[in-house]
């Protein structure tokens, strides 16, 4: 397949996108780290992949350093070698507007959405340098390019994840490390569904859709492709 034999570290595999990209990258042939907080629900969405060589690595906090410094060495040594990240750990917030936000709620956002990229990409990256180049995406949003009102921290938090993606970028292209990132802007999940009962799922980004062009940025066709973000809206 078109990851055939790529090393792959995939965090917040357990989340509706995760579960989407980890099945895909597997059906594609990459060997897979499948990484989440979340053991059990891990296992739960993601444990048939086992057997076709995903190791999953559970009880990961993307928002500590140790945690994503540990998850990188496993990876190196159970697999002998990293190929490429899928930053898929982070997370959402709404509703209220900035003069009216809790701060906790500005830092959740920060530590989870763009924290958690910068330690997962700074433990990672060495090792794909040391590889001799690799691959890099990250997961922006459409309101880290322009906020709607009540999603300051959440834009904000997005944007940083974007300008993250730009640096990372032009400091590893000449190692021959890709780093991009796609811009989804609202991804049809169960969870997005109850949250928005009057919206039009059908217009949205479904997991699937935006798993094959994250693959597609995992691949060697993409070889010439550094410091895109890609846009993937769908109809919405």
């Amino acid at each position: 397949g078109m990851l055939d034999n790529n090393v792959i570290i995939i965090t917040g595999a357990a989340g509706a996108l995760g579960v989407a990209v980890s099945y895909k990258f597997v059906e594609l042939g990459a060997r897979v780290a499948l990484v989440d907080r979340a053991a059990d629900r891990l296992d739960q969405n993601c444990g048939t992949l086992k057997e076709k060589g995903a190791l999953l690595i559970g009880s990961v906090d993307g928002t500590k350093a140790e945690d994503a410094e540990s998850m990188a060495t496993q990876v190196r040594e159970h697999f002998g070698q990293i190929d490429g990240l899928v930053n898929i750990v982070g997370g959402f917030w709404s509703g209220t507007p900035v003069h009216e936000s809790p701060e906790d709620r500005w830092d959740f956002m920060f530590n989870l959405n763009a924290k958690s990229t910068f330690l997962a990409s700074k433990a990672v990256i060495p090792h794909l340098i040391e590889n001799g180049g690799g691959k890099i995406v990250n997961i922006g949003a459409k309101g880290g390019l322009t906020a709607p009102a009540n999603q300051g921290a959440y834009g904000a938090s997005k944007s940083a994840v974007l300008r993250l993606t730009e640096a990372m970028s032009a400091e590893l292209k000449d190692h021959l490390i890709n780093v991009n990132a796609v811009i989804p802007s609202i991804l049809d999940s169960e969870a997005n569904r109850k949250a928005m009962p009057q919206a039009d799922p059908d217009k949205w980004v479904t997991p699937d859709a935006l798993a094959d062009v994250i693959a597609f940025l995992c691949s060697d066709q993409a070889r010439a492709i550094h410091g895109a973000l890609i846009p993937v809206y769908n109809r919405n």
